[in-house]
């Protein structure tokens, strides 16, 4: 679910932002649909040609270089993305695609030092999402807020009811998705900061309106939280669209034994993986490979009969 959601964002939020901000500079002067679309087109393509050359350049780079420390690495990748948003502003590109395709190239190979890349990408993600989930409440204001209730309520189920269900059936008509699954996408309703942070491109543009604007959809998304977002659970099970968890890959650490001229592997085995129950000696390791321990059920065993068989969950 999560993984769907980022490609859905990779894809949807560019174009929404792009439009927003073109509509938002014109200063009430609107120009034909089709110059708009093709601007954004233009920004886009170029944006992902400068995101997915970073990418292919950075992946054959750091598979070949050696750099001195681990966490070099991360930090390597942090500064390739930088540099293909500085190149895509420079080149007056998007630079969505040009940060979203080259960390899509790059956590889809395989780097050294994967799990510490991995486990500094979430850090930095997860203080991104709460930047991006404070900073757009900054503009909004108590005192005005109870001002555009009325107009919320108004404009809420209109964008709940004939609105978000249209627009899904027409974005999924080409998939033929289920009409369950319909459902269950039009219930998910306006939520999150993204529509708040659309309302704040033309609140920064003065565009006249933009603050009244921006409080009706501050209200509309909270309402639309509250109500909608606390009840999908309840809607997934209704509407039958809930399925199980699917086995996850195996969770691989490495750590470099630089006396001995090795290597100690860790690796964890989810639970549904196809290992469980492979002997050991089925696993065709190396032969300068050895079996140091397994944790099994929170107990340390000692270094297993080629007979022993892995058990799903444990290292």
């Amino acid at each position: 679910m999560g993984r769907t959601r980022q490609r859905a964002s990779g894809l949807s939020d560019p174009p929404a932002v792009l439009a927003v901000t073109l509509l938002s500079g014109l200063g009430g002067h609107l120009p034909s649909p089709a110059l708009i679309a093709g601007e954004v087109a233009c920004q886009l393509a170029a944006g992902a040609a400068i995101g997915l050359l970073a990418g292919l350049a950075g992946a054959s780079g750091l598979r070949r270089a050696a750099l001195p420390a681990p966490g070099l690495y991360p930090i390597a990748i942090l500064a390739l993305i930088v540099a293909g948003s500085g190149a895509a502003s420079l080149a007056h590109a998007s630079g969505f695609p040009a940060v979203w395709l080259p960390a899509l190239v790059l956590g889809n190979v395989r780097l050294p030092h994967g799990p510490a890349i991995r486990g500094f990408a979430e850090g930095v993600a997860w203080l991104a999402q709460t930047g991006l989930f404070v900073m757009p409440g900054l503009p909004a204001s108590p005192s005005r807020l109870p001002a555009q209730i009325r107009p919320a309520l108004a404009a809420g189920p209109v964008l709940v009811l004939p609105g978000r269900p249209a627009a899904v059936a027409v974005a999924v008509l080409p998939l033929r998705v289920p009409w369950r699954q319909q459902a269950f996408l039009s219930l998910a309703g306006l939520r999150g900061a993204v529509p708040i942070v659309l309302a704040t491109i033309p609140l920064s543009a003065r565009v006249p309106g933009a603050t009244r604007l921006f409080d009706v959809v501050f209200i509309v998304v909270v309402i639309s939280t509250l109500l909608q977002g606390t009840t999908l659970p309840w809607a997934a099970r209704r509407l039958r669209v809930t399925a199980p968890a699917e086995p996850l890959d195996i969770d691989v650490g490495a750590a470099p034994l630089e006396a001995l001229h090795a290597g100690l592997l860790q690796a964890q085995i989810p639970p549904g993986s196809r290992l469980h129950g492979v002997e050991i000696s089925g696993l065709r390791l190396p032969a300068q490979a050895n079996m140091a321990l397994i944790v099994r059920r929170g107990v340390l065993m000692p270094a297993p009969a080629a007979s022993m068989r892995i058990a799903c969950g444990m290292p």
